[in-house]
């Protein structure tokens, strides 16, 4: 169950990266340059890498190491929901 919640989560973030970098906030242009490699989707790599460690960590662990995992994945996504407001709606 923690799995299926962790790629949900996932696709969220996905989602919110994504609308972050179709927003055209001036702040992504004084990010440095290896953000803009391959386009803007380097983040998107660092987004999956996540993913697919907080997945495997969940999924190899048994007891609180596992849970531990998937509670910092679901921080992380709701550090990313409230940055990704933040932008889009050029509050910063």
């Amino acid at each position: 169950m923690a799995l299926i919640l962790l790629f949900v989560l996932g696709v969220g973030n996905f989602a919110m990266h994504k609308a972050v970098l179709e927003s055209g906030h001036p702040l992504l242009g004084q990010l440095p340059w290896f953000v803009h490699m391959l386009g803007g989707r380097f983040g998107l790599l660092v987004e999956y890498l996540l993913l697919t460690a907080a997945m495997l960590v969940t999924h190899n662990t048994d007891g609180a190491g596992g849970s531990g995992a998937a509670l910092a994945y679901f921080g992380y996504t709701i550090a990313n929901a409230l940055a990704a407001w933040l932008i889009i709606t050029r509050r910063v």
